[in-house]
């Protein structure tokens, strides 16, 4: 039997203010939910995960470097940071773990600025617009791909 898996989420700048923030863009569900329903799906798939959120760069950094010593995979919501955080992008580089950045909202169909991310470079995937969904998706995407890579090196 293979190991539980281990996912890092984290949720970027101003994600704990969903549920109130712009709801006809991010929908009327709080983090408080969102996080209720990765840990519940979490569960179902026997996945070991960590949910947190942070509003400033350098904590989200550090988050990423300390999955580095537990974790098997990551989903990252960068936020705004998607957009310019070269020191996130790098971060998530470093660890040579496989990310999977997920975004609320479809980043491609907003504002111009909005649809370039600087931090997909660095993941195996991006799953945009699909509102909350799409955190459960990664996880989905990161556990089969992890478990593949442990099968191929067993």
């Amino acid at each position: 039997m293979n190991r539980q898996v281990r996912i890092s989420v984290i949720h970027g700048p101003s994600l704990n203010l969903l549920g109130t923030r712009e709801p006809t863009i991010y929908g009327s569900q709080s983090l408080t939910d969102i996080d209720a329903r990765i840990k519940a799906h979490a569960e179902l798939r026997h996945i070991t995960v960590r949910v947190c959120q942070h509003n400033d760069e350098g904590h989200i950094i550090e988050t990423i470097h300390e999955a580095r010593n537990w974790a098997d995979g990551i989903v990252i919501n960068p936020g705004a940071y998607t957009h310019y955080s070269y020191a996130i992008r790098d971060a998530l580089a470093a660890v040579g773990l496989p990310v999977v950045e997920v975004h609320l909202s479809n980043i491609h169909a907003r504002e111009e600025f909005r649809s370039r991310s600087v931090t997909a470079p660095a993941a195996v995937g991006q799953i945009s617009g699909l509102g909350a969904h799409g955190y459960l998706l990664a996880m989905d995407a990161l556990q089969e791909r992890i478990e593949l890579a442990t099968n191929e090196s067993d």
